[in-house]
């Protein structure tokens, strides 16, 4: 079974899909290459509460395991 990251990364487009990711308190701030590969839908099934879209920078909103996805996802690049 995926792991939290894992669903996280798939929602995101697939980790060659990812340029950047850092932990930020209750989000995950990344920058995506192509943002019509984020599927929402996914992600809120990963457990996000909510994902903030401004162009390349995406923005999902997970809680306080933030930090430690992060690193799980970086780990993965």
């Amino acid at each position: 079974m995926a792991t939290k990251a894992e669903k996280i990364v798939a929602g995101l487009g697939g980790i060659e899909n990812i340029e950047e990711v850092e932990g930020c308190i209750t989000r995950l701030r990344t920058e995506v290459l192509d943002p019509s590969k984020v599927d929402e839908a996914a992600l809120k099934a990963a457990g996000a509460h909510g994902v903030v879209k401004m162009g390349t920078a995406i923005q999902v909103v997970i809680g306080t395991d933030a930090d430690p996805i992060a690193a799980d996802i970086e780990d993965m690049m």
